[in-house]
């Protein structure tokens, strides 16, 4: 049997790409500080605060009495946020790159002894992630950038030692960290100083942006394809938003003036 290690397990696209590997064949050690929403044969959960080091090597420390090697680390552990970068609290800031970034580093650093030769670094990414950041969305947009940036640097080096590190792009997928959009951008509009913009208004760039969504599975499927190939891409796109694409191609002053446009104008 196989074995993958997986953080964020109790999540949508943690819970499904758990599920595609064990019924397929793999063993999946699931990390994550929540319980999951039910029991999957063929994993066993672990709860591990992604954003403790030692909670990790504890993780680490029991995977390895089994004495088994890994074929893949995936991670996919992440949060969402919305708001402004000048008014958000160091707090907040810190969390999300600690829960989308940093935990990446401390998974990969940690697991990689287990990992089997020609085993896989699974990243899960964004869409978002290349273009330009849309404005009280951007620190999100952040965070998967510097998660590229790292990726490419980090197949640049294990490259040398046999391990392939492969990116994994998704636009909108239907899962609970999606779903949190709402209440976040009312969060944020009641909360503002800065900002008194009329919440429909971003509502109406963010629902744009989610309005082609796909289930959850379409990773986990994505996730299970990649470690089965002998040489994977280095990044995998899925459910591109054409309207984000088209903005994207336009000079940065034109997206400036196009976002001003919307969110200052009159909401009918």
């Amino acid at each position: 049997m196989k074995h993958i290690v997986l953080s964020g397990f109790s999540g949508g696209m943690g819970l499904a790409t758990a599920k595609k590997f064990a019924t397929n064949g793999y063993f999946v050690y699931g990390l994550d500080i929540k319980e999951p929403s039910e029991t999957i044969e063929n994993t066993k959960f672990i709860k591990t605060n992604v954003r403790d080091m030692s909670s990790i090597q504890e993780a680490y420390e029991e995977i390895k009495k089994d004495e088994i090697e890994i074929d893949a680390i995936i991670s996919m552990a992440g949060i969402y946020d919305i708001n402004s970068l000048i008014e958000i609290n160091e707090e907040d800031f810190i969390r999300i790159f600690d829960i989308n970034v940093f935990s990446i580093y401390r998974m990969n650093k940690v697991f990689l002894p287990l990992l089997k030769q020609k085993g896989k670094v699974i990243l899960v990414s964004s869409e978002l992630a290349p273009l330009d950041p849309l404005p009280f969305t951007g620190l999100y947009g952040i965070t998967k950038s510097t998660i590229e940036k790292y990726a490419y640097s980090l197949r640049m080096e294990l490259q040398l030692l046999g391990y392939q590190v492969v990116v994994i792009r998704p636009g909108a997928v239907n899962t609970s960290l999606l779903n949190v959009s709402t209440t976040k951008i009312e969060k944020f509009s009641n909360g503002t100083q800065l900002y008194k913009y009329n919440a429909n208004k971003f509502m109406d760039i963010t629902n744009s942006v989610e309005s082609k969504k796909i289930p959850p599975e379409k990773v986990a499927n994505l996730a299970y394809k990649i470690c089965d190939k002998k040489k994977p891409k280095y990044v995998y796109k899925l459910n591109r938003n054409r309207l984000l694409l088209l903005l994207n191609m336009m000079p940065q002053r034109f997206q400036n003036w196009v976002i001003k446009k919307i969110l200052l104008s009159k909401h009918k």
